[in-house]
């Protein structure tokens, strides 16, 4: 079994900037893309960021230039350092990744981690 697990929530003032990490761990053969997701309270989940193994980067508009998604495929790890953060950036962020274990490809999601920006 492979599970993904978040860190690096909290509580931030406008402007202020967090780094979220997101580990992967289990019987893991390879990983391809990881992705960071962000639900805003009481709305649907939404994509934010994505990263391919190779480390080709795609981002929402909203966060462009803003925020920078990174991984370590050494260390099985997928990270989104978040800038010049404002209020409608609060959310749950979810860590996914598509990873192969099992002989199969499983689409993996973490539990989440709370971002909230005070205006």
């Amino acid at each position: 079994q492979v599970q993904l697990v978040e860190s690096g929530g909290g509580l931030v003032q406008a402007g202020g900037s967090l780094r979220l990490s997101c580990a992967a761990s289990g019987t893991i053969v390879s990983i391809n893309n990881m992705s960071w997701y962000r639900q805003p309270p009481g709305k649907q989940r939404e994509p934010v960021a994505a990263i391919t193994r190779g480390g080709t980067t795609k981002y929402v508009d909203s966060v462009k230039g803003r925020f920078s998604i990174s991984r370590d495929n050494d260390k099985n790890m997928v990270y989104l350092q978040m800038n010049s953060l404002n209020p409608e950036d609060t959310a749950a962020y979810v860590c996914n990744a598509q990873i192969f274990t099992d002989g199969t490809w499983r689409d993996t999601w973490g539990q989440g981690t709370q971002v909230t920006v005070s205006s």
